[in-house]
């Protein structure tokens, strides 16, 4: 495929060339096996020694997770990419391979909820250190940089405010240091924003989310420079979190229809931003196209196409207004502690997503009882206004 072609084209094709030409078939094969034979150990050497493509045991990787692999690569603009399997098993493979006793790792306080918990509860108890920090920040963030630090640690928008890191000005901080650049591009996805032409080191991304669409496909991927991911790969391996076949064969499907997707989600998500502003039943509105969001410049100069689907909002009534618009709402936008399918969904951050933080921690994030995630699907925008407006009209007077 030309390399030069639109990123819609090239992910509507993705997976192509694994297929085996003339009468095979559109669809990519699923090769739901565990293990490969051989004809002869030399055969199988040459596959293990990495002389010839091929596969020996899943563990170490197979067709299906491959095809995925090449096409997110090709999508971000990276050299390779390894699949996992989960969000979590790329971002843990990731730090383990990366990081080691008496390194210094720097992550954006914003960061989702599993990733504190993986830097707070898990890495101290391997020697390593962790500075949170508001990644916004560009100043506090330079100050605890080090020569010691490993890896910056940022989400390009961030869960569950949407707040928007000036990746660029990151880098050229954590160049400084000689510290690699590690960004969650899950909430932008590579039709929106691609981290490594910004200069980040690598990108992952949770799977089940946008990549996928569907809430069906598990996994994790991580793409980047050949050395990087390389490492990651070994750590994968290691820690035995290989995606499966089949969900690798699920994810390359809704990887197809990405970019359309996208833009779907944000223009249904601009729409209902713009709807909850003016609403009085809603106190704020977290979403970059709104101009009082404190990251409306940085987004507008880094995702020119918009931000996709994800918004937060606040309820004036707190946690008794946020339990009745979720009784109200369903079943049509239910709640779902998950996000980025093609139907919308809502979650309580606080009690969710969050749920591991103390009150304090929650407070300066600004994750209140009241705060209600929104993840805007690809339905008609006008329907979803209708919908929310009934569910936050105030009762009958009976």
């Amino acid at each position: 495929m030309n390399d030069r072609s639109h990123l819609t084209t090239r992910a509507a094709r993705a997976g192509a060339h694994g297929t085996s030409g003339r009468g095979g078939p559109l669809v990519p094969a699923l090769h739901q096996s565990t293990v490969h034979s051989y004809p002869d150990l030399a055969s199988l050497h040459r596959v293990l020694d990495g002389e010839e493509r091929g596969h020996a045991y899943y563990r170490f990787g197979h067709y299906n997770g491959r095809l995925l692999e090449e096409a997110v690569a090709d999508l971000e603009g990276a050299r390779d990419a390894v699949a996992t399997a989960s969000g979590m098993a790329a971002i843990s493979a990731t730090v383990l391979a990366l990081a080691e006793a008496g390194d210094h790792v720097v992550a954006d306080r914003n960061a989702y909820g599993g990733t504190r918990d993986l830097l707070e509860a898990d890495l101290p108890r391997l020697g390593a250190e962790t500075a949170l920090v508001d990644a916004s920040d560009l100043a506090e963030v330079e100050r605890v940089l080090t020569p010691r630090t490993r890896l910056l640690l940022v989400e390009a928008l961030t869960n569950p405010t949407v707040r928007v890191p000036d990746l660029p000005a990151l880098v050229a901080l954590a160049g400084r240091t000689g510290t690699t650049v590690v960004v969650d591009a899950t909430f932008a996805t590579p039709a929106l924003f691609r981290p490594l032409e910004h200069g980040a080191d690598l990108v992952w991304h949770s799977v089940p989310k946008y990549l996928g669409g569907h809430s069906a496909a598990m996994g994790g991927i991580v793409a980047g420079g050949s050395d990087l991911v390389g490492r990651i790969r070994r750590s994968v391996v290691h820690l035995g979190g290989t995606l499966g076949p089949f969900d690798a064969w699920m994810a390359l499907l809704g990887l197809k229809t990405l970019p359309l997707r996208m833009r779907a989600h944000t223009r249904a998500a601009t729409t209902v931003a713009e709807f909850l502003a003016a609403h009085p039943a809603v106190a704020r509105v977290h979403h970059p196209s709104r101009p009082d969001h404190p990251h409306a410049s940085t987004a507008s100069r880094l995702f020119p196409l918009g931000t996709g689907g994800m918004l937060s909002f606040e309820l004036r009534g707190g946690r008794p207004a946020v339990d009745e618009l979720i009784r109200r709402l369903a079943p049509s936008i239910p709640l779902s502690p998950s996000l980025a399918d093609v139907a919308s969904t809502l979650v309580h951050p606080a009690t969710t997503t969050h749920r591991s933080l103390p009150a304090d921690q929650l407070e300066l994030l600004g994750i209140t009882d009241g705060l209600i995630r929104l993840s805007a699907g690809i339905e008609e925008p006008a329907d979803l206004v209708a919908e929310l407006g009934t569910a936050l009209a105030p009762p009958e007077p009976t």
